[in-house]
């Protein structure tokens, strides 16, 4: 039942928006029995929801699954009880077991949390992180704060997408639960952190919001460039964190900027981002690409040949996370084709990933990016607000960013915007494509494209 489940999962998350998914379906406790696929959400309210725009979703995503035409697909929704309210461990996109399942409060969303039964493991561990000089700092100082009576109360981590925020922070919570000493872990996204309050705010439960999150002995906050220019989610983040380290509880906030570039932050947020450890995450060096290459390998059982492994290194430089695409879909080509992995096979999958490695000029991204959007470098360049306008600026400073040498105020500068106008946009695109939305698919293939078409390397970060 568990791996059916964990199928159709893995195709409802490509057919659905992740917040859908996260907020939705993820707090129902599911079952595959005999053909028939069940979900028993926490409430009547969310049971509705899913009854009324999922049903479709869902059949289409078993359909594989099961062995049949989604028509044929029973798909069960059903309320087991209402529980009783209870105080648990407010979480969004990780895995921490309760005492009690916790009910949905009144609001737009089912501010809930999986029950016991529905704890999923997180998904890294420190095991599986390869360490070195990029990120060695980053990592010892998370150990630290997973060590009862630990030093580090506050940790800061920046980095480019791809470099491990993401799996430290998973390392860090799986680290804590697994040793079952009862402590309270939380884990939210920067935006997954403003959803929730907004719905507090509608639903009149901001103190009960307030009050989970403060209680916590350690709150994991990822990508809190989100804020940016958000006063009162600011607002709120300061009073949770100031009282949660009041109470001696420890933090890790993760970005892909560091503080000091984040202006549309409230300087007092800011002060508290870097009252513990701060510290960034860099490219990895040539002997932990071999390491994440050959341990990656391992895991789909596969031997990586040393050649091929030797040019995987050489080429795919910097971004752990294209490294890991390249390499799946290399092995997935052999697999395909029943043949063994050879250097011809991985040069000509090498080549939808990199090109010749050179700087890129940012009139050149701009014309770039003008073609393939279709738009003039005037009508780029103006104060316009029309989509398909935004859209392009922010195409531009993601590229010009990972593929520049550029700061900032340099970047905003070519179109007479402040750098914090470049860190939205920057976080836009980030947002889409990790999203895997129409828009995000669509900014992601005209990136791929350019960088095709201009000769970069598509992991340079």
């Amino acid at each position: 039942m568990q791996n059916q489940w964990a199928e159709i999962s893995e195709n409802l998350k490509k057919t659905l928006d992740s917040g859908v998914f996260k907020v939705w379906i993820a707090p129902s406790r599911p079952e595959v029995r005999e053909g028939v696929v069940c979900l028993f959400p926490p409430n009547a309210f969310v049971a509705e929801w899913l009854k009324n725009r999922v049903l479709t979703s869902l059949r289409e995503a078993a359909a594989p699954v099961l062995g049949c035409a989604p028509e044929a697909v029973d798909v069960r929704i059903e309320i087991v009880g209402e529980a009783p309210p209870a105080k648990c461990v407010l979480t969004a996109g990780a895995d921490k077991a309760c005492g009690q399942p916790a009910i949905a409060r009144q609001g737009c969303l089912p501010l809930t949390m999986p029950t016991c039964a529905m704890a999923v493991p997180w998904r890294y561990s420190f095991a599986d992180f390869v360490v070195g000089t990029s990120n060695g700092v980053a990592v010892a100082a998370a150990q630290d704060v997973c060590r009862k009576g630990g030093s580090v109360r506050t940790l800061f981590v920046n980095s480019a997408s791809g470099l491990g925020k993401t799996h430290l922070v998973h390392a860090v919570g799986r680290s804590i639960t697994e040793k079952g000493a009862g402590v309270r872990v939380g884990y939210l996204t920067a935006e997954e952190f403003a959803t929730r309050f907004v719905c507090a705010l509608r639903g009149h439960t901001v103190e009960t919001f307030k009050e989970d999150l403060q209680d916590l002995d350690v709150l994991l906050l990822e990508d809190v460039h989100f804020f940016q220019g958000k006063e009162k989610m600011q607002d709120m983040a300061l009073t949770i964190v100031k009282n949660l380290q009041a109470r001696g509880g420890r933090v890790i906030f993760t970005s892909s900027f560091s503080p000091r570039e984040m202006g549309q932050v409230d300087s007092q947020l800011v002060s508290h981002f870097c009252s513990g450890i701060l510290t960034g995450m860099e490219r990895p060096s040539p002997d932990m690409r071999r390491i994440i290459l050959q341990n990656k390998a391992k895991s789909f059982q596969v031997l990586l040949p040393e050649p091929v492994c030797d040019l995987l290194v050489e080429h795919l430089r910097t971004d752990v996370r294209q490294m890991e695409s390249c390499l799946n879909s290399l092995i997935f080509k052999a697999r395909l084709l029943n043949s063994g992995i050879s250097t011809d096979m991985a040069l000509e999958v090498l080549a939808q990933y990199v090109g010749v490695e050179k700087k890129a000029d940012i009139s050149a991204l701009v014309r770039f990016v003008c073609d393939s959007y279709g738009l003039s470098e005037k009508y780029l360049c103006s104060r316009s607000r029309r989509q398909e306008c935004v859209t392009g600026r922010n195409t531009v400073y993601y590229l010009a960013r990972k593929h520049t040498d550029l700061s900032l105020e340099e970047i905003g500068a070519v179109f007479n915007r402040r750098h914090s106008t470049v860190i939205k946009g920057i976080t836009a695109v980030e947002r889409e494509m990790s999203r895997e939305s129409t828009l995000g698919r669509q900014i992601a293939g005209t990136v791929r494209l350019i960088e095709r078409n201009a000769g970069l390397s598509a992991a340079k970060n």
